[in-house]
């Protein structure tokens, strides 16, 4: 089933139930698409629209909540509500590696290349973007490769 497809049903059911915080992220989600697919730039609506937005907006949402940490007890209900919609979009997305598993390529991918120098850390980050872009946490790994160039 496609994404939007997908996100319909789940929409329609969040109306039958009135779950105003499934509403809320479907709303943002598909505003993002519209704008995207009004922007004149010419993109189709296909899954992988679907995908970038929503990585996107997943994106976004885990940088704001350092802020909605940091601000203590005002910041429970926004931070509760930033994760429910990170599960929520994610629900849509292909599963990345965890850390485990993203250090093992790291390391297998440096091997590979014979890649020791911290000097080197864009261009193995670039190979196993390139290679594995769907699997991996960008920053996550971005993150690994200082962490084994550095002798870790």
């Amino acid at each position: 089933m496609a994404i939007r497809d997908e996100i319909d049903a789940r929409q329609k059911q969040a109306r039958r139930d009135r779950d105003e915080r499934t509403l809320n992220v479907i709303g943002l989600v598909k505003n993002k698409v519209l704008v995207e697919l009004k922007s004149g730039s010419g993109v189709v609506e296909d899954d992988a629209l679907w995908r970038r937005i929503l990585e996107a907006y997943v994106k976004g949402v885990r940088k704001a909540i350092p802020e909605f940490e940091r601000a203590g007890e005002r910041g429970l209900e926004p931070l509760e509500e930033a994760r429910f919609e990170i599960a929520f979009c994610e629900a849509f997305l292909p599963r990345k590696l965890d850390e485990a598993a993203t250090l093992a390529l790291v390391r297998t991918v440096a091997a590979e290349h014979g890649i020791t120098d911290p000097k080197q850390t864009g261009k193995l980050v670039g190979l196993l973007m390139k290679g594995h872009r769907d699997e991996l946490d960008g920053d996550l790994a971005r993150r690994l490769v200082e962490q084994v160039l550095a002798g870790g």
